[in-house]
């Protein structure tokens, strides 16, 4: 299971950066107008809010988790906030996996 984690971690990275970088191509390099098409229409602004919701929900999981049990907070706030979701809770269990 844990090379399954892994792979999504990997995908994690490479998904999300390749459109971005694929966004910025298609923009000459400039981030104008990202925020905007974050809610561009009613199903991209409930797939934003969808992991908006969910990411919030992983923040205060891990902070729950600290003050029962130290984790290396750190590391998975970088992972949520410099590439997303789609790195930290897949990183998260990766490294948890066999302490459960």
């Amino acid at each position: 299971m844990k090379k399954i984690y892994f792979l999504f971690c990997i995908i994690g990275i490479a998904m999300p950066y390749y459109h971005l970088i694929d966004f910025l191509k298609y923009n000459a390099w400039s981030m104008n107008g990202f925020f905007e098409l974050l809610y561009a229409n009613g199903a991209v602004s409930m797939i934003s809010w969808d992991l908006t919701v969910a990411a919030l929900s992983f923040f205060a999981f891990l902070i729950y988790k600290f003050k029962n049990r130290p984790v290396r907070l750190l590391r998975y706030f970088a992972c949520l906030f410099l590439v997303g979701f789609s790195l930290a809770l897949p990183l998260y269990l990766y490294d948890t996996h066999d302490a459960n």
